[in-house]
C-alpha cells in the first residue's frame, strides 16, 4: 500500500515539474491589428457553383459580434479578379439586399447559409457572365485591392477522381428498418498525391461537409478502396450517436465529391483539426492560409454531383 502511495506522489510530482517548466505558447499575431480575410472558390464540373469570393475584416479571437453589425464585416468596393492563364477577368460585386427573394434564398442555399435564417446583407464578388475558363489542370491568380491593401493567392483545379459502386446496407448492429449506411469505392491515381473532401444533403437540405471534411490517399494511394461515406450534420445540431452518420430510408440524398490541391488540403485540414479541439484546454492550431497580404483561401475544386433516393427496408 505505501509503495502505491509513493508511485502516486512521484506521478503528481513529475506533473507538477513538467507543467512548472512549459514555456507559454503566444500566437503570433497582433490581436489589435484588423486584416482582411478572404474566402473564394472555382470549380469545374458537374454541380459546380459559380466562382466567386467573399472579402470580409478580421475581428479579435475572443469578442462578442453583435447580429446588427455583422454586415459591416463585409468589404464593400473591393477591386477583385482573376486570371485563368488566358485573359484577366474582374469580378462583380453583387449584395444579397438587393436580388428578389427567390434568387437571394437560392444564393444564400448555394454559400451554405439557411435561406430561412439568413439576414444578414452578405456582399460577394462574383464571375457574373462566367469568363473564366473553369478546366482541371488550369491555375488561377487572384488579386484583390481594398482599404489600401492587396491580397493576392493562386490555385489550381486538379484532375478529378470520382466515386463509383455506390451501395446501401444495413448499419452495423441491432437490425434497423429506418436507417441505412451509404458504402462506395475510389480508383485512387497510383504516383500521385491525392486531396479529396465531400459534402452531403438530405431531405433536400442544404449541402454541409462532415466534420473532418477532407481526407488524403496516404492510405489506398494506388488502389481500389471501399470505404462507408458519412453523412454529414451541423456542428450547432443535436448529436444522437443512433443515426450518426447514417442516412434516412426513403429519403433524397445528394453527395458532392471534390478533388482539390495541397494548400487547398492544409486550409481545411488545419480548420477543420481546429473546430473539433473545442473547450478550455484545447491546443491553439494556426489555419493554413494561401493568401498573401491577408488571411483566409482561395481554392480550386474539380467536382461531381450524386443524387439517390435511399431506399426502403
Amino acid at each position: 500500500m505505501k509503495l502505491n502511495q509513493f508511485f502516486t506522489f512521484l506521478c503528481a510530482a513529475c506533473s507538477l515539474f513538467l507543467i512548472s517548466c512549459e514555456e507559454e505558447f503566444v500566437p503570433d499575431t497582433d490581436a489589435s491589428k484588423q486584416e482582411l480575410v478572404l474566402e473564394g472558390y472555382i470549380e469545374s464540373g458537374e454541380g459546380a457553383n459559380p466562382t466567386y469570393v467573399i472579402l470580409t475584416k478580421s475581428i479579435p479571437f475572443v469578442s462578442t459580434v453583435d447580429p446588427n453589425k455583422f454586415s459591416e464585416l463585409f468589404v464593400r468596393g473591393a477591386k477583385i479578379s482573376v486570371n485563368d492563364g488566358d485573359k484577366n477577368v474582374p469580378l462583380t460585386e453583387l449584395c444579397l439586399a438587393d436580388l428578389p427573394e427567390e434568387l437571394k434564398r437560392e444564393v444564400y442555399a448555394t454559400l451554405g447559409f439557411d435561406p430561412d435564417s439568413a439576414s444578414v446583407n452578405i456582399c460577394v464578388y462574383v464571375d457574373l457572365f462566367d469568363q473564366l475558363k473553369r478546366e482541371q489542370g488550369r491555375t488561377y491568380a487572384l488579386t484583390a485591392e481594398a482599404e489600401g491593401k492587396v491580397l493576392t493567392a493562386t490555385t489550381t483545379i486538379p484532375t478529378f477522381t470520382g466515386l463509383y459502386d455506390f451501395e446501401w446496407q444495413d448499419p452495423p448492429g441491432k437490425p434497423n428498418d429506418t436507417l441505412s449506411e451509404l458504402n462506395v469505392k475510389i480508383s485512387d491515381p497510383a504516383g500521385v498525391k491525392n486531396f479529396y473532401r465531400y459534402y452531403t444533403s438530405s431531405g433536400g437540405g442544404p449541402l454541409i461537409p462532415p466534420f473532418t471534411s477532407v481526407t488524403d490517399d496516404a492510405i489506398f494511394d494506388g488502389k481500389e478502396f471501399e470505404f462507408p461515406l458519412q453523412r454529414a450534420e451541423r456542428r450547432d445540431g443535436d448529436f444522437d450517436p443512433e443515426t450518426f452518420g447514417l442516412f434516412m430510408r426513403g429519403d433524397t440524398v445528394t453527395v458532392k465529391w471534390v478533388c482539390l490541391d495541397k494548400k487547398h488540403f492544409d486550409f481545411w485540414n488545419t480548420r477543420d483539426y481546429s473546430a473539433n479541439r473545442g473547450g478550455p484546454f484545447s491546443s491553439y492550431t494556426r489555419i493554413a492560409s494561401n493568401v498573401k497580404g491577408g488571411l483566409g483561401i482561395w481554392g480550386g475544386y474539380s467536382v461531381a454531383t450524386y443524387r439517390f433516393r435511399v431506399p426502403p427496408k
